[in-house]
């Protein structure tokens, strides 16, 4: 099995912040607004670099999606940035009927995403984001694993014509996707091969999910995982080809168990192929306040619980 290793670890937030500033220097259209969370969004180079295409909002961030969509009207290709619960939850309306509606080309950047936010608690964590988004007609939802996955990511939403999120975290995470690596919308990458279990994961769980996959080989167990980083599109057809094989899948992500990941891939198994499956994921609670491991241990996020998702799912065979 290819063995993965990292040099360091960065926060996802500061792949966007290096995408971002890279876009405003090769990019005239590229504009960026933030609702009073620049240091948080690592937005300040893009700023530095390009004062007359920021627009500080304030803590108004139904008036910041507003003013973004208004953007677009006049060619501008607007990023907007806040923490997931306030580019989602708190906006849905205004997302809703002034830019998914009409189609309007405007990137809203989430950062801060997941139980990972840690201390600053359930009313700042959110885990019900994918599900809102990707509901949404027309809306890509993007979840990268890694910095320099989010800077790919970033970069390439900017020749997307259409609106998209592009949800992202805080902890700081290992590095270990290439530094150069083109990033393709709706296109899943295969890190392992594996011909027992197929593992599907997207954001931090995707490190989580190769730590398991080495324990289990140690095991006797082959496990197949695949890094889900766009979720809508989802890439059907790289999920169909592992589990034709495999026979049986784990998805983990971090997020309720409701509406994110594992539901799409569970309909995209029962229209072609129904094999058993386990969900790695939150199960439909809030989160609380704590750091991000204390948090991904008790709530069951790691690699340890991806190893008995596993057990159980080949139980199930």
């Amino acid at each position: 099995m290819k063995k993965y290793t990292f040099t360091k670890k960065i926060d996802t937030r500061s792949g966007f912040g290096a995408g971002l500033a890279e876009l405003g220097r090769t990019n005239e259209n590229v504009v960026a607004l933030c609702a009073d969370l620049v240091g948080s969004l690592k937005m300040d180079e893009f700023i530095k670099e390009n004062p007359e295409r920021f627009f500080q909002v304030g803590i108004a961030e139904a008036n910041m999606m507003g003013i973004a969509a208004g953007l677009t009207i006049g060619g501008k290709i607007p990023f907007t940035g806040t923490f997931a619960n306030f580019s989602t939850a708190r906006v849905y309306d205004q997302i809703r009927q002034s830019i998914a509606y009409s189609g309007k080309n405007v990137k809203i950047c989430a950062s801060h995403a997941g139980l990972t936010l840690g201390e600053d608690g359930a009313t700042h964590q959110s885990l019900e984001d994918i599900g809102m988004m990707k509901m949404l007609p027309g809306m890509v939802v993007i979840n990268p694993c890694d910095y320099n996955q989010t800077k790919a990511a970033t970069i390439a939403i900017a020749d997307y014509e259409g609106p998209v999120y592009l949800r992202f975290g805080r902890p700081a995470v290992p590095v270990f996707m290439p530094e150069n690596e083109k990033f393709e919308i709706g296109k899943a990458i295969q890190l392992t091969e594996g011909n027992d279990v197929t593992i599907v994961a997207t954001g931090h769980l995707v490190w989580e999910s190769l730590q398991a996959a080495e324990a289990l080989e140690s095991m006797g167990i082959s496990a197949e995982v695949i890094n889900i980083h766009t979720i809508k599109p989802l890439d059907n057809e790289a999920i169909l080809k592992s589990v034709s094989k495999t026979k049986c899948i784990v998805t983990a992500e971090e997020h309720n168990v409701m509406g994110g990941l594992g539901e799409s891939v569970s309909r995209v198994l029962a229209l072609n192929n129904p094999v058993p499956q386990e969900f790695v994921a939150v199960n439909d609670s809030f989160g609380e306040s704590g750091t991000p491991a204390q948090l991904m241990e008790k709530y069951k996020l790691n690699d340890k619980a991806i190893i008995d998702a596993v057990k159980r799912v080949m139980k199930r065979k």
